[in-house]
């Protein structure tokens, strides 16, 4: 169910100037909707969304001109393969946009969370996560011919391509899990 203060900070952000290049992004949108999950305290995104201060500056500079929101504070877990997680999305990037890297950070922050990965990255369904994977990560987001839960995806991915097969059976077809894995999202 949407959160009215979560739609309503959306439209606040999407009705800001940007610059000429972050108007034609689309991941625009997703990025208003992760600012307001954030503001909202959904999600276990750190303050900064995972954001080293200077991309976090450039976000506002480029994409919502004017006063950054005030977002709570909370600090942010760092997950040992973050960096390898990373680097796997960007190596799917579109390449378009600067957005792409701020968004596969902000995706590998919110892998630390224990939900499903759009709760954990405050947005409002699991079809917006879908869109940013889509957007920023085409490569990548098309190889979850199964639909498959992201984060569960995310890391088969990562683990596949480091040797670790952490389901026993030979295919996710006749895996103890796959309910779990396939099941639609609450």
């Amino acid at each position: 169910m949407t959160h009215p203060e979560h739609t309503r900070i959306v439209t606040e952000l999407l009705l800001r100037p940007s610059s000429a290049k972050a108007r034609r992004d689309p991941n625009r949108p997703i990025l208003a909707s992760l600012l307001a999950g954030r503001a909202c305290g959904k999600g276990v995104l750190p303050t900064t969304l995972g954001l080293a201060a200077g991309e976090m500056d450039a976000l506002w500079r480029a994409y919502f001109i004017g006063p950054p929101l005030s977002l709570p504070d909370q600090p942010g877990e760092t997950l040992p393969e973050g960096a390898d997680l990373i680097a796997l999305l960007l190596e799917a990037r579109a390449g378009c946009f600067a957005s792409e890297t701020w968004l596969a950070r902000i995706v590998v922050a919110a892998c630390a969370g224990r939900e499903h990965l759009w709760r954990d990255l405050g947005l409002r369904d699991r079809g917006e996560l879908s869109t940013l994977l889509y957007n920023a990560f085409p490569d990548l987001a098309r190889q979850n011919v199964g639909d498959m839960k992201w984060k569960k995806f995310l890391y088969r991915v990562y683990c596949a391509r480091e040797g670790i097969y952490v389901c026993p059976a030979p295919s996710c077809g006749v895996c103890s899990d796959h309910a779990n894995c396939f099941a639609p999202e609450l």
